[in-house]
């Protein structure tokens, strides 16, 4: 029994970290699923990171299209009232169409913001490390993960010395605690929930097309 026991927790510990949460998508993701599949392809392209961005909604809002947080960001994606107008001044929407309670709005924002920000990531970097730092420019601004990379002093700084300056340049360090846990509770957490909606990307270590479904009774 005790053989067993070791070699039971031994298998245990060599799944994946980000391959072992447990639990579902909400119960409210259903009637959202379709718009956001149909955004994240026409935005991202057929191998779009369609479990992470549903990943993301999960955390914003618990895909409720009424939340209003304490600071004031609304909807699905919970955009703050000064991002929805900047971001449909840029994309040329009007202020009557700029409704982040309005979910069909809420996933069309969000993903293409997403992909703006994902873009002007470091192209060298892994696209799981990409997408880190796009959630924590989503959730903190990415001018502060940039003037955390230039505290570096390094020319092509990896992700985890970029998160390891946190602190060191324009953000207050006590902001670094949530900063760091919004990307890792939504890749590493609440991504493989959502994998049977599409593509999961994953760690470097990760095999880069291999995709994490869940487990199901």
């Amino acid at each position: 029994m005790r053989r067993f026991t070791l070699w039971a927790l031994a298998l245990l510990l060599a799944v994946p970290a980000w391959a072992q949460s447990a639990g579902q998508a909400l119960p409210l993701a259903g009637r959202f699923q379709r718009e956001l599949l149909r955004q994240a392809h026409l935005q991202w392209g057929l191998d779009a990171p369609v479990a992470a961005l549903a990943a993301q909604v999960h955390q914003e809002s618990g895909w409720d299209a009424a939340a209003v947080s304490r600071a004031g960001a609304r909807g699905l994606a919970q955009f703050m009232p000064a991002t929805a107008r900047w971001w449909c001044a840029r994309e040329g929407v009007a202020d009557w169409d700029c409704l982040p309670h309005n979910p069909a709005w809420a996933l069309r924002a969000m993903v293409g913001y997403d992909k703006f920000l994902f873009d002007r990531t470091p192209a060298y970097m892994h696209r799981f490390d990409r997408l880190w730092l796009m959630l924590r420019g989503y959730n903190g601004g990415e001018a502060h993960w940039r003037a955390e990379a230039q505290a570096t002093g390094l020319a092509l700084p990896t992700r985890g010395q970029i998160d390891a300056a946190c602190g060191r340049a324009r953000r207050a360090a006590l902001h670094c605690r949530e900063n760091l846990a919004y990307p890792r509770r939504i890749l590493l957490v609440l991504q493989p929930r959502y994998a049977s909606w599409g593509a999961s990307w994953g760690p470097v270590w990760q095999p880069a097309q291999q995709q994490v479904r869940q487990v199901r009774p």
